[in-house]
């Protein structure tokens, strides 16, 4: 049957004069779903995305409530994952929280834990969590984008899968009534993939922002001013994360995290130099890494498979327009991130903490809230709020997303991670 639906929104700023305000739109509505066939043993939940018609979930009709308000964006979350472990799924807490004011969390699409993980552990978590959000808040849950109706507000698609999912991912969601998409980092697995994407972007005149939350942040904000009063400094950003420094820890991160730690955790930092210190790969002068401190390791995830990736990294940049930049990952290197200026000579003079004295308080509620989740939650919590409200906002308003990167940024950065990743790991051999 045929469903009908005026709405009023105001679309993307390319594509404004060129749209009439009010349309209607007929969608046709369907109950059967496509079916695939599923592999009992190896389908992983990344294979979920790409058959993603598996989930036996049923459309959402276009009679459903409206939950967004006037001023609010439609936002679709497309890739949950696990309760306290996916990032997606931290990002829907905190719009549920109303903690951005611009974004209604109307939509969740999570192929994976509603088709071929559901009966998993983590699948079944998921489902509690589903159900109580369903209850308490009104969002609405589907296995598949092809299950939504259509906006009924400006909708945005923050995407929060699988690195490798994600071409198919920004097509689908522009394909289903995305004005705008909030994009995860690094985009996509290659800088081939990415590039496409922004030209497919482009073509249907729909913005990609980026979320590189780390250039709002405080820290990387105090640090740069108080560099330009140095002449003649560099500055050191710090990035650590809280894995057990074990072989069955590190190997898990790196199976669950293939495209490596450069393109993974440090990819924000790549984001930085890119952003705010003039690092181009064609810029590049020379690249140093730290032998004492960087650390090089192949180890076996939960599926036997071996995969060799950076537990930690130390490396300097020399650029041909006189800027050196040194970046630091490690792993297993505890819950805080952190920036250092250097002098002249050599000498730290100036380092500002991610978390702050005035946020550490924040943190340890966040903690005593969600005891089991992530711990990088807590400390990039309202840095993940700023990015969501600007783009959320923007894609309302249209209205500039002050300090947000956009697909062509994620493009430069992508690329300094794939020229700097063989590299390091040459000179560390």
């Amino acid at each position: 049957f045929f469903r009908h639906r005026t709405f009023n929104f105001l679309p993307p700023p390319r594509i404004r004069n060129k749209m009439k305000l009010q349309f209607t739109s007929t969608v046709l509505s369907t109950s059967t779903l496509f079916a695939t066939t599923m592999f009992a043993s190896s389908l992983s939940r990344s294979a979920a995305f790409v058959s993603r018609r598996v989930a036996s979930t049923r459309p959402i009709t276009s009679s459903t409530l409206r939950l967004a308000e006037e001023g609010q964006a439609e936002v679709i979350l497309v890739g949950c994952g696990a309760p306290n472990r996916g990032m997606g799924w931290y990002h829907a807490v905190q719009m549920l929280d109303k903690k951005c004011p611009s974004a209604s969390l109307d939509y969740v699409i999570e192929p994976w834990f509603l088709g071929g993980g559901k009966e998993s552990p983590a699948g079944q978590d998921f489902g509690v969590w589903q159900a109580e959000t369903e209850s308490k808040h009104g969002t609405k849950f589907a296995g598949s984008l092809s299950d939504l109706p259509p906006p009924s507000a400006p909708r945005l698609a923050l995407i929060s899968g699988r690195t490798a999912d994600n071409p198919h991912l920004l097509k689908d969601s522009i394909a289903h009534g995305a004005s705008c998409v909030y994009l995860e980092k690094p985009g996509a697995p290659t800088v081939a993939e990415l590039e496409q994407m922004q030209k497919d972007a482009e073509e249907a005149g729909v913005e990609v922002l980026m979320g590189y939350n780390k250039n709002v942040c405080k820290y990387v904000r105090k640090t740069r001013e108080f560099a330009e009063t140095i002449p003649g400094s560099m500055i050191t950003y710090v990035s650590n994360n809280a894995y057990e420094n074990t072989p069955a820890s590190l190997g898990e991160c790196f199976e669950r995290n293939a495209e490596g730690m450069l393109k993974n955790m440090v990819i924000h930092e790549l984001a930085l130099l890119v952003s705010f210190h003039d690092v181009t790969v064609d810029n590049i002068e020379s690249v140093e890494a730290d032998k004492e401190f960087s650390s090089l390791q192949t180890l076996p995830g939960p599926s036997g498979k071996d995969s060799t990736d950076f537990d930690k990294i130390k490396f300097t940049i020399t650029t041909k327009t006189g800027n050196k930049i040194c970046v630091v990952g490690d792993r297993c290197g505890g819950t805080d991130s952190f920036a250092t200026v250097s002098d002249a000579e050599g000498k730290e003079v100036f380092k500002y903490w991610m978390p702050d004295d005035d946020d550490k308080a924040h943190v340890e509620e966040l903690q005593a809230k969600y005891p089991t989740a992530m711990p990088y939650f807590f400390t990039q919590d309202p840095d993940y709020i700023t990015v969501k409200e600007r783009v959320a906002k923007h894609t309302v308003t249209g209205e500039e997303a002050e300090g947000i990167a956009n697909i062509g940024i994620a493009v430069e950065t992508l690329k300094v991670a794939e020229y700097l990743t063989p590299l390091l790991a040459e000179q560390l051999k």
